[in-house]
């Protein structure tokens, strides 16, 4: 008998729903923009079992990919499992036999030295391939079509680390795809590869070097000639582990860092340059350039820890104002010598997830978009996101005007990671469209949205109704038609 625990992460809204679904021409109120023509993707957390030990957190859910394929004022919706060979064993088993969140001594013995990936945190197309990621384990290959899985890759022999990142990014100028892994040498080690692959999936070269302590390296960012990597202190060590604890905490004694990484062949750990800053929290990168030897980084940051889930290593009270992250830019000059980075406030939203208009990155850009958690607003009901907190308004930054704008999603829904669609390729930035899934946590629903980029506090050019509840999801990206030869050959 199937039965999830009765505890927040599995009741209510986040229930498991456990569908895959073929749903053509969904509701729609409002009208879809005629010249959306491709497919957004994006990726949930979901339980195939009830957990092995009894309770586990969201974020070691199986991944669910959603497809919406956009295509003459019409929706079309595909949802499959991300079939890992973690699912595969375990929908074989017929039971969870993979135990808590990235600790491998909790799992059952048939599956140990077995890849624990979940394909769950981001859903990526490039080189006509559709990649389901997650950060702990190699990219996962689906068909962009149908979903169905093809398997874990290892770009022909050429990957050498063990790990992928699930937050890889195209360089607009090469068409090249730079990711990286951490851990790469397995888990809790320091090792880090950086990965830059051609836009036909060919991986050109690497990069080892080992960060100053194993942490949560979630995401990155390029510039024309660099490669950035923020390092802060979200840590873990076999001791946590074998007594059970979270795999992750946030050591407050432990500064930040920033890697400068030279993008060419041929660079060694010898050529990064390392600065250092105070204890933080930065998660998530919204884009980086460079001024001549200055490197600029935008991202949003907080003074301590912002995931609840993943305690202070000290146990000491989680603090929901120092964990505020707000749009924060670290800067430094490579033509000086210093060792710290320079650090500048944005923005005073409280705001997560942030996306910009991918052509623009690690170029100067003008547009940024996140989810914001604006307490000012009534909250009727709480859940409805990775982190708990009730991510309740989009929020829209004008870094040329210094401008800003918000549109709240009402006391009873919450929404998920805001992405950008150019209306064409040759689209000047921020001309096009927001999409982003909004909870309706009341009635157990939810709704994909459709904005107009650049004036978001209008509302909603479109809402499209999907028959089936999308739990909380990560990350998704858009693809035009154009560039995916299988969707324009299958519209």
């Amino acid at each position: 008998m199937t039965t999830f625990p009765d505890v927040p992460a599995f009741t209510g809204f986040n229930t498991p729903s456990r569908v895959e679904a073929n749903v053509h021409d969904l509701n729609v109120t409002g009208t879809i923009p005629a010249e959306m023509d491709g497919a957004f993707y994006r990726v949930q957390p979901e339980h195939q079992f009830p957990p092995l030990l009894g309770n586990d957190i969201a974020f070691n859910g199986d991944g669910m990919i959603s497809m919406f394929r956009f295509k003459n004022g019409k929706v079309d919706f595909v949802q499959r499992w991300a079939k890992t060979d973690k699912w595969k064993l375990e929908n074989e088993a017929g039971r969870a036999l993979f135990g808590a969140y990235r600790n491998p001594l909790t799992d059952d013995e048939s599956v140990k030295g077995k890849i624990r990936g979940t394909a769950n945190t981001n859903a990526f197309i490039h080189g006509g391939k559709l990649y389901a990621l997650k950060e702990d384990s190699p990219a996962l290959v689906m068909d962009p079509i149908t979903l169905e899985t093809q398997g874990y890759t290892d770009f022909d022999g050429k990957m050498t680390g063990e790990t992928f990142s699930a937050h890889p990014k195209t360089d607009p100028r090469t068409g090249n795809l730079c990711s990286f892994g951490y851990a790469s040498k397995g888990i809790l080690t320091r090792d880090m590869t950086y990965y830059e692959i051609s836009p036909t999936g060919e991986l050109l070269y690497d990069v080892w070097f080992e960060v100053p302590y194993y942490a949560m390296m979630h995401d990155f960012a390029i510039t024309e000639d660099y490669a950035l990597f923020s390092v802060m202190p979200m840590t873990s060590s076999w001791d946590r582990l074998k007594a059970g604890k979270p795999h992750f905490g946030f050591d407050t004694s432990l500064p930040s860092y920033l890697a400068v990484m030279p993008r060419k062949p041929g660079t060694t750990a010898a050529d990064i340059r390392w600065y250092t800053g105070p204890s933080c929290f930065a998660g998530h990168v919204m884009n980086a350039w460079q001024e001549g030897t200055v490197i600029n980084l935008d991202m949003p940051v907080a003074k301590n820890n912002m995931m609840p889930f993943f305690p202070d290593i000290n146990d000491a009270p989680f603090d929901p104002v120092a964990g505020a992250t707000y749009l924060t830019r670290w800067t430094v000059d490579l033509s000086q010598n210093a060792e710290e980075y320079q650090s500048t406030r944005l923005s005073d939203m409280i705001g997560e997830f942030p996306r910009l208009d991918d052509r623009m990155i690690g170029q100067k850009y003008r547009y940024g978009w996140m989810v914001v958690i604006d307490p000012s607003q009534p909250v009727e009901l709480k859940g409805g996101s990775a982190g708990g907190h009730v991510m309740n308004t989009l929020g829209m930054v004008d870094l040329e005007t210094g401008t800003e704008q918000k549109w709240w999603c009402g006391p009873v829904s919450s929404i998920q990671e805001p992405c950008f669609v150019p209306r064409s390729p040759d689209a000047p930035e921020g001309d096009g469209w927001i999409v982003m899934v909004c909870n309706r946590l009341e009635t157990h629903s939810s709704d994909l949205l459709v904005f107009d980029a650049t004036e978001i506090a209008k509302g909603p050019i479109a809402t499209i109704n999907i028959p089936v509840r999308l739990r909380f999801g990560l990350h998704g990206n858009w693809a035009n038609a154009s560039d995916v030869r299988s969707l324009a050959e299958a519209a």
